[in-house]
């Protein structure tokens, strides 16, 4: 079955419309008008599919951001009617994730006031960037670092976890302090707890791993196989749901006969929450604090959740697109998670973004268009209007169960090996922001930037450059294998003088083969002016070829003194090794026809 979507974008609407800019803007109004019937069954099983996945972790995943577990409800809804209006990937659900979640922790202070303000501030910043078209901004995040992230989040948040899997409580949130009173207070273990947080574990490993293992049931088997498929189907996508489900009807049991050996998720607020403005203050204790302490608090935050939000959604959205064979628009992304973050903050959301895991339960469940999305929110809603006092049985070793199975895939341990086989210097911002990440987040993330900023910029001031000589050392073939930028200019003149003006018998010629050189500016035209006169009184002439367009237009632009070019570097050498055979006096010349195009022969101007 054909999915609408970006894929069919193209094609006319079969009905009248509002004008392109319009359905540029509004997705929805490229698929809404041709919407299938038959797509309606698969939209609502996928809805459902997530729905039931998305309760129980935004709940879990509440807990990992330091908020009051209807805070993960709050902010599970509002995401997935915005996307289906505004997004462009069919697959993708938007909602709380253990990434974003950390972030939360970390920048929010475990205060929902700092949170939701968070959410909107991220949202302004993300629709900013839509706005402006700014998307590439997100391309300076290098693989490494994002890998190192999210390696290094999946042993912190699992690691978090542990103390709900035992039992123990105040328990700090710092890793390495983590790590510590955990070990030391071992022996204050709940038995209870930690019976029932192990075999949630071990359920849920055991289902995860017969779902990936499942064949597709064919249409020609007879109905017994089809209903046996489907049950299990069921079983396996909602085991989320499924075993914090038992998890509660058993605590419920031992509550019921007087006993409770599990610690509980406890009270959530029933109903929906109210429809009003983020808070741009805080009252305390000890007096209100104001918006711009509250900017101040969070700092290097409001850089880094929006900028993650984004790079984690787009980066589903392109699996996703590449895998269902359609495209999206990275722009519209932007816009669509700006303003599902804004209208987020009005519900008392926190920082939301695509969820990997929810996104495989979509398109795995054969979802159609973006209005599953639909169905996962309106679940969400009903859970919070009617069945927020069952939450209050589900044992929180259970959710530590369901955050630890959902984070230990987002460790990579082969991209160490990947690294060290293909390029090693990656290595580097990849260990980097691996390590710190275990001491704050922000400054691994931080860290890992810079360290790939300056491998970058080093690429860039200190270009590879090909040094040969030809016709018996009398010319000297110069060949910079990438665009020269200012820092790069100084790098060019050493490779240049150290060959040709300290050499024992100097070449009478140098060419600089521009070939893989598509832009340059001023700086290197300069310098380049400069080595063009530094050479002329060693009696040694500096000849450019295979320049391409843009290039030759700057530099003749210039009016550069001495400039000659020839269109291959094979004339160059047959021009060349013609001078140096005669007098040596006559320039390489030719006339010129065009600034803007390669001429068939050298030009001197």
């Amino acid at each position: 079955m054909a999915a609408p979507g970006p894929r069919q974008r193209g094609g006319g609407c079969p009905c009248p419309c509002p004008c392109p800019a319009a359905r540029r803007r509004l997705p929805v109004l490229r698929w809404l008008p041709r919407y299938n019937p038959a797509w309606l069954r698969l939209d609502l099983v996928a809805g459902l599919s997530v729905g039931l996945t998305v309760v129980p972790q935004a709940l879990a995943y509440a807990e990992v951001a330091g908020l009051p577990p209807e805070y993960g409800l709050y902010s599970s809804f509002m995401g997935c009617f915005v996307y289906c209006f505004l997004g462009t990937a069919k697959d993708v659900t938007l909602g709380p994730t253990a990434i974003m979640s950390l972030l939360v922790s970390s920048y929010a202070f475990h205060e929902p006031v700092y949170a939701i303000l968070l959410t909107f501030l991220s949202g302004c910043i993300q629709l900013a960037m839509g706005l402006l078209h700014l998307g590439f901004l997100l391309d300076f995040i290098s693989c490494p670092v994002i890998k190192g992230f999210t390696s290094a989040a999946s042993i912190t948040i699992s690691f978090n976890q542990i103390k709900n899997i035992l039992g123990l409580r105040g328990i700090p949130r710092q890793f390495f302090l983590q790590v510590y009173e955990t070990l030391r207070r071992i022996g204050e273990t709940r038995v209870g707890d930690a019976v029932l947080g192990l075999s949630c574990l071990a359920v849920l490993a055991g289902l995860r791993a017969m779902k990936s293992r499942l064949p597709r049931a064919a249409r020609v088997e007879p109905l017994s196989v089809r209903v046996s498929y489907l049950i299990i189907w069921t079983t396996t996508t909602a085991r989320n749901a499924l075993v914090v489900l038992f998890a509660g009807l058993v605590a419920y049991s031992f509550q019921v006969m007087g006993s409770q050996p599990f610690i509980l998720t406890g009270n959530i607020p029933e109903g929906l929450p109210a429809f009003r403005l983020p808070r741009f203050s805080m009252a305390t204790p000890n007096g209100t604090i104001p918006f711009q302490s509250m900017v101040e608090d969070m700092g290097v935050g409001l850089a880094v959740v929006p900028l993650m939000g984004l790079l984690e959604t787009i980066a589903i959205a392109k699996a996703f697109a590449s895998q269902n064979d359609y495209r999206i628009d990275t722009n519209q992304e932007l816009l669509a998670m700006g303003f599902a973050n804004i209208l987020g903050s009005f519900v008392s959301s926190y920082p939301i973004t695509g969820s990997f895991g929810r996104t495989a339960v979509n398109a795995q469940s054969g979802v159609c268009t973006p209005a599953g999305g639909l169905v996962t929110g309106a679940l969400v809603l009903l859970s919070l209007a009617y069945l927020t006092s069952l939450f209050y049985y589900i044992p929180k070793a259970a959710l530590a169960a369901v955050i630890i199975l959902a984070v230990v895939p987002m460790f990579d341990a082969g991209i160490f090996r990947t690294l060290w086989r293909v390029k090693r210097l990656d290595l580097v911002p990849l260990c980097v922001t691996f390590l710190l990440c275990f001491w704050e987040v922000q400054y691994g993330i931080m860290a890992g930037m810079l360290v790939s900023g300056i491998l970058l910029l080093y690429s860039i001031a200190r270009p590879p450059i090909k040094v040969l000589e030809v016709s018996d050392g009398d010319m000297l073939l110069v060949q910079p294998w990438s665009s020269l930028h200012f820092p790069a200019t100084e790098c060019l003149r050493d490779a240049v003088c150290s060959h040709a003006l300290t050499a024992a018998s100097p070449p009478r010629l140098v060419i600089l083969d521009c070939c893989h050189i598509s832009s340059i500016d001023y700086t290197v035209v300069a310098g380049l002016a400069e080595l063009l006169q530094e050479l002329h009184k060693h009696g040694l002439s500096l000849a450019f070829c295979s320049l391409q367009d843009p290039v030759l237009k700057v530099l003749l632009s210039a009016d550069l003194e001495g400039f000659q070019h020839f269109p291959s570097r094979e004339e160059a050498e047959r021009c060349g090794g013609t001078e140096l055979g005669g007098s040596g006096a006559a320039p390489i010349a030719s006339a010129s026809t065009s600034q803007s195009s390669l001429l068939p022969a050298g030009l001197i101007h």
